[in-house]
């Protein structure tokens, strides 16, 4: 390992691994995952690969949005353990050299927390003005069009003060107002708690989202929404209910929180950006001015073709200013699973993308296994959104690490929360660490790689052959290493003419996303499978 990986932020040198705590491992037999349980799988995290585990929320919550509705910041919810437990947690991870990022919820509450009962209470309640409050229309309608994210309007009205309230999400999940500075003040409160008990950063959730117009106008139609075919949640363009004037002067706020503690990482969740020109400004200006790792997730957006993700990858890392660092995310918690979107023999393709592109790599728990969707019927759905829009659900990303071919895939002792898929007793981590060349082998082989090798890491970025429509091609270097990368997005196989990167032109290809070939290659002639990605050293 050089010394430009040594000195570097960890989190621009790791790899990121999402946990859904609800559905990694339950340690106790209720069929909901927990925290001692992903503190007993940290060893197959370490052998994994990958460097920081984040955790979605696992703070007190009535899981009306499954811990995306707070009612205490600074709590431990009881299904998944005892504070006791998440520092157990931090405690083995950190002996493995994991870091643990936390989810933090800053947008909203839960109704039920103390600030929002104390704000409800009446008028002249002293936090009233923690929240978005507003009078009915002369009509006693809502003050706008604003819809929630869940279906419905943002507003609710409270019968005991005749005031609607606002929520971009479920009802029970009120907006804080930050153009309160109490609010603030708190919310930077429960974030120090967390970073005194040793966590290492926070993926801040739609952390885009929290300045709305304080006229309150009226969203504009969507031009491009087509009834019967889009979420009903997009008929209109969120021009005013979020991302307002302000938003980045609360999220510098954020920062210098967070950056008053050594070594730690900002990651925003911001809005689903196609354009990187929308995602650079929340960078700020300078280094740790604004977000460390704004999240992108342009590579789930686009049509998987070579010349549209080189394309966008291009532009993206282009647009990304001198002090920024990019980031890659093929799939979490809230989106399709990887393999159902593109099928099993591309799965491997982008997991070598993600895992050799210039940027930090977010894993989502079950990628590495080619976990697929779950079909999950109507009446057995859990998640809000599934609920208010059919069709539209959530859980089949969400449902239960497999682990094993033993009864419930290893995850529980009995029936879990949410269905498990039909092909866990061959799709799971036991039956795939014995497989050489299973997608788990590949994943495990990738991350070993990239942390052994810095132009994976912290090289440079360049794009090869950018005419080519079936395959993107690409050089990571740094000053003393060269790696050529090579993807067919095709099911066909291609022979590609690459030009001189070598005075032999000839590599050493190193390793195939088909696991069954090292061997020396010509890069004038280099041979392409059908769906199959390269490395090679040159």
């Amino acid at each position: 390992m050089n010394d430009s990986r040594l000195s570097a932020p960890w989190w621009k040198t790791g790899v990121i691994y999402q946990i859904y705590p609800r559905s990694f491992q339950d340690s106790n037999g209720d069929g909901i995952g927990d925290l001692a349980g992903i503190t007993a799988r940290l060893d197959y995290l370490a052998w994994l690969g990958v460097d920081a585990l984040w955790l979605s929320p696992i703070y007190e919550s009535p899981m009306a949005d499954f811990g995306y509705d707070v009612s205490d910041f600074t709590a431990i919810d009881p299904i998944f353990g005892t504070m006791d437990d998440f520092d157990a947690l931090v405690r083995e991870a950190h002996a493995r050299g994991l870091k643990v990022v936390m989810d933090f919820v800053p947008n909203h509450t839960s109704n039920l927390h103390p600030w929002f009962l104390e704000s409800r209470a009446a008028r002249t309640s002293p936090k009233r003005d923690w929240y978005i409050w507003v009078d009915p229309t002369p009509d006693d309608d809502p003050p706008n069009n604003w819809i929630a994210y869940f279906g419905g309007p943002t507003w609710t009205l409270d019968e005991k003060t005749g005031q609607y309230y606002l929520h971009n999400f479920l009802p029970e999940q009120p907006d804080l107002n930050y153009r309160t500075e109490a609010v603030k003040h708190a919310v930077w409160n429960d974030l120090r708690f967390w970073l005194e008990r040793g966590v290492d950063g926070f993926r801040i959730d739609v952390v885009d989202r929290m300045m709305k117009d304080p006229l309150l106008r009226d969203n504009p139609p969507n031009p491009d929404y087509v009834q019967g075919r889009d979420n009903p949640t997009r008929a209109f363009l969120r021009v005013y209910s979020e991302r307002y004037d302000g938003i980045h002067d609360l999220i510098k706020e954020f920062q210098r929180v967070i950056k008053a503690y050594e070594n730690r990482v900002s990651i925003g969740e911001i809005q689903y950006f196609d354009d990187p020109h929308q995602i650079a400004p929340y960078y700020g200006d300078y280094e740790s001015d604004e977000l460390d790792l704004p999240f992108n997730f342009g590579l789930m957006l686009q049509h998987w073709a070579a010349r549209t993700v080189r394309q966008f990858v291009t532009a993206y890392d282009a647009a990304i200013p001198p002090h920024g660092f990019p980031n890659y995310v093929l799939g979490n918690h809230d989106q399709h699973r990887l393999a159902s979107r593109l099928g099993w023999e591309q799965a491997r393709v982008a997991a070598m993308l993600l895992l050799t592109l210039r940027g930090t790599p977010f894993i989502y728990n079950g990628e590495e296994l080619g976990m697929e969707n779950v079909t999950i019927p109507q009446h057995q759905v859990k998640d809000p959104q599934g609920k208010n829009l059919p069709g539209f659900t959530r859980d089949v990303a969400r449902t239960p690490m497999q682990w094993s071919n033993a009864p419930y895939a290893g995850f529980s002792t009995v029936e879990p929360w949410l269905p498990l898929a039909n092909n866990y007793e061959t799709v799971n981590v036991e039956a795939e660490r014995a497989k050489p060349d299973s997608i788990l082998t590949l994943y495990h082989r990738l991350l070993g790689y990239r942390r052994r090798t810095p132009a994976l890491s912290l090289g440079s970025y360049r794009p090869l052959l950018e005419a080519d429509d079936h395959c993107f091609v690409y050089l990571r270097e740094t000053t003393d290493q060269r790696r050529l990368i090579a993807l067919n997005f095709s099911g066909e196989a291609q022979t590609l003419a690459l030009p001189d990167v070598t005075e032999s032109n000839m590599g050493q290809l190193i390793l195939s996303t088909l696991l069954d070939r090292e061997e020396q290659v010509d890069l004038h002639t280099l041979h392409l499978r059908p769906n199959e990605g390269v490395i090679v050293e040159v």
